[in-house]
């Protein structure tokens, strides 16, 4: 699959929330950090990927939507609440890989730097972004963050999913400055018009 075909699979729902349907196989649907959703979404996950435990990223009532009997859960410290048996939920924490029905993931310090954020994503909360490979394509979701300097060192990603919101996460300037240093084929911009 190349990175356009990528594209093909993806849905942005607003803020950070993102579906990738891996249409090439026909079978597995990842959403990213779930969030306020209008309606009810026409496909349940396989996998649900939780950047950090704010409540516009771990959103259990939007996380119930999505559910089915199979689906796991992967969150962060903080990400409490689910009723969900122990080995449909995992908790991870940065510089982390694994494979999960057949994906391979790799977890991303994610946190800020600039002194007028630090409090609200402090390192020391382990939360993460999540690179994700999909048919070959890599695919970067930062989660709340600064640029900070281990994006100089992801390796080859295709997709960057970067915030842009400048209260939270890095503006629009610190944005651009990460997506030229990750050099991703594609950087998407999230976290920005709605809660900043």
């Amino acid at each position: 699959m190349n990175t356009d075909r990528a594209l093909d699979e993806i849905t942005w729902f607003g803020h950070a929330s993102f579906l990738i349907h891996d249409k090439l196989n026909n079978k597995n649907i990842y959403y990213l950090d779930p969030f306020d959703f209008k309606e009810k979404p026409k496909e349940t996950a396989d996998i649900i990927f939780i950047t950090h435990a704010h409540y516009d990223h771990w959103s259990p009532k939007d996380i119930q939507k999505i559910l089915d009997d199979e689906t796991i859960v992967v969150g962060v410290n903080g990400c409490e609440g689910m009723k969900l048996p122990e080995e449909r939920f995992m908790i991870t924490e940065p510089n982390r890989e694994f494979e999960l029905k057949g994906i391979k993931i790799k977890t991303v310090p994610a946190y800020n730097i600039r002194p007028e954020r630090l409090q609200f994503h402090p390192k020391a909360n382990k939360w993460v972004g999540y690179i994700l490979e999909v048919n070959n394509v890599k695919i970067y979701h930062a989660g709340d963050t600064d640029f900070i300097p281990e994006m100089k060192n992801l390796g080859k990603v295709n997709v960057a999913m970067l915030p842009m919101g400048g209260t939270y996460t890095m503006d629009v300037d610190e944005s651009i400055q990460a997506a030229n240093a990750i050099k991703a084929e594609v950087t998407v911009p999230m976290h920005y018009r709605t809660l900043l």
